[in-house]
């Protein structure tokens, strides 16, 4: 499958934040998303992973093939990091949870339960969801937040056999994963501005 966005717009609050998206990403290929906070890249991965409607325009997806890293992990608590990959295998009818816990070097914390894992630790379980998924576009929200150096190149790995296996990945982060093919969307030009008027102004463009 490929992600094709037409003349895309999306909001927030009401209010459009970003307008005339087009662009088409092709299987095995990463999108990277450029711009300040509160620019809307948040708001567009939602949009991609049908949390909201768009403001208007379209994109081609289908429901079943999108898997969300937004910045809440996404754990049980009271389940252990098996627990919940397994939970989470059950829900998308996905694949053994082996790799993941291997690929985000989980397997020594494989009995203890999400909440008394570090916030690193818990940002891994919470990526290791994805290879459980099944799914082949992820869209994924500022993803090494409290990893180290050490997750964070762990995790650039899984999204490169991700790509390499065909898979798709729209990316808001300020760090380098090692995509050198990956494509860039600056997404200031995209901005929507807003005339000050009835109380808005451009703090909530």
């Amino acid at each position: 499958m490929q992600l094709t966005l037409s003349n895309l717009a999306v909001a927030r609050g009401g209010v459009t934040v970003l307008q005339g998206l087009s662009f088409t990403l092709a299987p095995g290929k990463a999108l990277i998303l450029r711009g300040p906070n509160g620019s809307g890249k948040t708001t567009l991965l939602r949009t991609l992973a049908g949390l909201q409607p768009p403001a208007s325009g379209s994109f081609d997806l289908p429901p079943d093939a999108v898997a969300y890293a937004a910045h809440a992990d996404g754990l049980k608590s009271t389940l252990t990091v098996v627990e919940n990959l397994t939970f989470w295998a059950s829900i998308y009818g996905g694949p053994p949870i082996d790799h993941a816990l291997h690929a985000l070097d989980l397997v020594a914390l494989s009995r203890r339960r999400a909440g008394e894992l570090s916030a690193g630790q818990k940002r891994r379980l919470g990526l290791a969801r994805l290879l459980v998924t099944g799914r082949p576009l992820w869209l994924l929200d500022e993803p090494t937040v409290s990893l180290d150096v050490a997750s964070v190149a762990l995790f650039a790995r899984v999204v490169r056999q991700h790509l390499a296996a065909g898979g798709l990945a729209v990316i808001a982060t300020h760090v380098d994963l090692g995509l050198p093919e990956a494509q860039v969307l600056d997404l200031e030009p995209h901005r929507a501005r807003l005339i000050a008027q009835d109380g808005f102004d451009e703090a909530f463009a």
